[in-house]
């Protein structure tokens, strides 16, 4: 249904790099989820009041309150396609993480409330009635949920939507719960033992499960969340392509919602090279990623020797040793300055996120190792942390 709604009202469908593409995509997925929660809801509320079952009718306001959730994304993605102003240069593509984690609340809200009335339930049950239109309203909505889960996820995989897929989450949990319920009354019809309160638990955990799942999904981007690992992959890729380009480090992401992420870096370059032509070199790698990945970068030109046999034979040892005795730890602009009495050698360690040791320990350890090797080399060390774990 989703391939034909969006052959008939999305414009140029496969470019999904096309901000105004994902956007109606997004809107799409939306206003069918609306539209299908609303009937599920309409449908569960039915079977529920005919059987007299909790968790049917719990599962039945978990449909509506992801109807609200679907409205809530709507409009997330409607207001983040708005253009950049002087208030907000970035744009206002972060609407879409604020709207999915108004979504999850929402979530989270109905689950307690869910969980409150089974509880009840547990202690005051009363009689469910099992019906033929009951279980087949239960087995449309297991299918219905079944279908919505899998284009959400085919959506949000496509246009990169953390939004989606949080939502493809959040109709497995709700088909699963369905299931719940509906063994629930096979339960009651087939043994007599009521386990209708039971089940409305069962089904109030799925949803707050989802809710957590959701609101974890879309506040990490606006706290500021490290890359993965694939996009740090790709900018790797294509910066160090050019030849003139001999290393990469102090990489940074910002991410201002989906399609306006701003990139900076630092481009290690031959000390030796002409400067005008490194210079249009980094403004072409600049270009490219743009074109490419849809971001903004900035590239500083970090010289390097490159012909020193002392100073490379020297870094080698040193990233040989640091490897060994600290894996994990990189180094990046190394030098080296000879005195009449030692020398320093000079260079940045990033120390990943939970390492284990805090960069204290780590810049401590590797001097030591290098005093040990070198009795007349002193260690001047800069620990940092990485931003792309």
């Amino acid at each position: 249904m989703i391939t034909i709604l969006s052959s008939l009202f999305i414009k140029n469908r496969d470019q999904v790099g096309d901000g105004n593409v994902r956007r109606a995509y997004g809107m799409l997925c939306s206003i069918v989820g609306i539209a299908l929660n609303v009937c599920l809801f309409a449908g569960k509320y039915l079977a529920g009041v005919i059987s007299g079952s909790i968790a049917i009718t719990a599962d039945a306001f978990n449909n509506l309150s992801d109807a609200g959730s679907s409205f809530i994304s709507l409009v997330g993605f409607k207001f983040s396609g708005m253009k950049a102003d002087a208030d907000h240069p970035f744009g206002h593509g972060r609407i879409e993480y604020v709207s999915g984690f108004g979504v999850s609340m929402i979530i989270i809200l109905m689950g307690f409330e869910l969980l409150k009335t089974s509880v009840g339930k547990i202690f005051h049950p009363e009689p469910v009635e099992t019906s033929t239109l009951a279980v087949g309203i239960l087995i449309v909505s297991i299918c219905v949920k079944a279908y919505m889960f899998f284009y959400n996820r085919s959506v949000g995989t496509k246009i990169q939507s953390e939004t989606m897929k949080a939502t493809a989450m959040d109709s497995m949990s709700d088909s699963i719960a369905t299931t719940a319920v509906l063994v629930s009354m096979g339960i009651a019809y087939a043994t007599g033992v009521n386990v209708d309160g039971w089940c409305g638990c069962l089904v109030a955990c799925f949803v707050l499960y989802a809710g957590y799942g959701a609101a974890k999904d879309t506040l990490n981007p606006l706290l500021g969340e490290a890359p993965s690992k694939e996009f740090v992959d790709e900018i790797k890729s294509i910066v160090l392509a050019h030849p003139e380009i001999l290393g990469i480090h102090d990489l940074v992401v910002h991410d201002y919602g989906p399609g306006r992420r701003m990139i900076s870096l630092h481009g290690e370059v031959s000390g030796d090279s002409d400067i005008f032509e490194i210079h249009d070199v980094i403004d072409r790698i600049e270009k490219e990623l743009k074109r490419k990945l849809g971001c903004e970068a900035v590239i500083h030109m970090d010289p390097i020797v490159v012909n020193d046999e002392k100073i490379n034979e020297t870094k080698k040892e040193v990233v040989e040793m640091i490897r060994e005795n600290f894996p994990g730890v990189t180094i990046h602009d190394f030098r080296m300055v000879q005195g009449p009495t030692h020398t320093n050698l000079i260079f940045d360690a990033a120390v990943p996120f939970q390492y284990g040791k805090t960069n204290e320990e780590v810049k401590k350890g590797i001097a030591k190792l290098i005093t040990e090797k070198w009795s007349n080399y002193y260690a001047v060390i800069q620990a940092e942390q990485s931003y792309t774990e």
